[in-house]
Formats: structure tokens, C-alpha cells, sequence
């Protein structure tokens, strides 16, 4: 793994995701790796944690998961972040699959 990569690891199934957050972006996108961070950006608001949540639904489309298959390790109101997803069904370019499992890739 290169230093570009340790945005991520997994925990057997469950990728853990380092996060930079950029909230009111004028569309739902995911950026560059930044150091040991994606940065993702999503069109909600910094309001008491709504850009999180809102990010949590973005995260669950992206990765083909269901939002409680994610879990917030910490960040609800900074832009670091680091989330859990249980099981992902996809993957972004730039993560490895876990194992011998099978994902379908999002552009």
C-alpha cells in the first residue's frame, strides 16, 4: 500500500475511510486523495451535522451499500472524518478489493 492509498483500510470486510468533507459544493462528488484522505464533497450545509448525514447517503449509493451498513467513527461536525462500511457492494478507482470478493467498480 503507498502513502497515497492509507485513505483506507479494511477490517475484514468493513473498509474503513478516511474522509476529508467539503460541504456546500455545488454537486455530490468524489476528489482526490489529500495525504491520508479522500476528499469528498457533497451540496448540503454545514448545520449541526447534516452535511455528515447527508454524506452518509451519498457514501451508501456510491459504495452499494444501505446507510446503516455505515457508521461514523468520528467527524459529525469537522471535516475530517472517518466512516465504517460493512460489506461494500462497489468500490471507487483507487481501492483494492478485501480478498478473494467480488465488486462492481464506480466510475
Amino acid at each position: 500500500m503507498t502513502s497515497e492509498e492509507n485513505f483506507y483500510k479494511w477490517d475484514e470486510d468493513t473498509l474503513i475511510l478516511n474522509v476529508l468533507g467539503t460541504p456546500s459544493s455545488k454537486r455530490d462528488v468524489i476528489g482526490k486523495i489529500r495525504a491520508n484522505q479522500l476528499k469528498i464533497s457533497v451540496k448540503a450545509a454545514p448545520d449541526n451535522g447534516k452535511a455528515t448525514d447527508y454524506m452518509i447517503k451519498f457514501l451508501a449509493k456510491t459504495f452499494g451499500v444501505k446507510r446503516s451498513a455505515i457508521q461514523l467513527v468520528y467527524g459529525k461536525t469537522n471535516i475530517n472524518k472517518q466512516f465504517r462500511i460493512k460489506a461494500p457492494g462497489k468500490l471507487i478507482e483507487g481501492i483494492e478489493p478485501y480478498g478473494d470478493l467480488t465488486y462492481s467498480k464506480n466510475k
